[in-house]
């Protein structure tokens, strides 16, 4: 079993930076953040598949959100910048114990552990 915990959300003014943090208490392959804002699917923003060795970004976050992970602390961060107010939303850890393709990385079907979420609130 592994357990999630993620840190670090808050309210930031339009063009601000935050930085998430998910820290998990067991053996973790892959690991990815996710967001779902009001009324909104659950949407993959960013892996780091494998132990490290591949990063996997979605559309709406690539050039300005970037994932990593430290495999000593068993930690993985999304570091956020030029956020905008359709940023606005809850953000999950997700993580995986299994070698994981780039093709499955955001999609929420693909995890088996999940945080409990934190809140990123973007105003303009």
């Amino acid at each position: 079993q592994v357990q999630l915990v993620e840190s670090g959300g808050g309210s930031v003014q339009a063009g601000g930076s935050l930085r998430l943090s998910c820290a998990a208490s067991g053996y973790t392959v892959s690991m990815a953040w996710f967001r779902q804002a009001p009324g909104k699917e659950r949407e993959g923003i960013a892996a780091i598949l494998n132990g490290g060795s591949t990063t996997v970004y979605g559309d709406s976050v690539k050039g300005r959100f970037t994932i990593s992970r430290d495999n000593a602390k068993n930690t993985v961060y999304l570091e956020m910048v030029s956020l905008k107010p359709e940023d606005t939303a809850i953000y999950y850890c997700a993580a995986e114990r299994r070698w994981m393709g780039s093709w499955s990385a955001l999609t929420p079907a693909s995890y088996s552990y999940w945080g409990q979420g934190a809140q990123v609130t973007v105003s303009s």
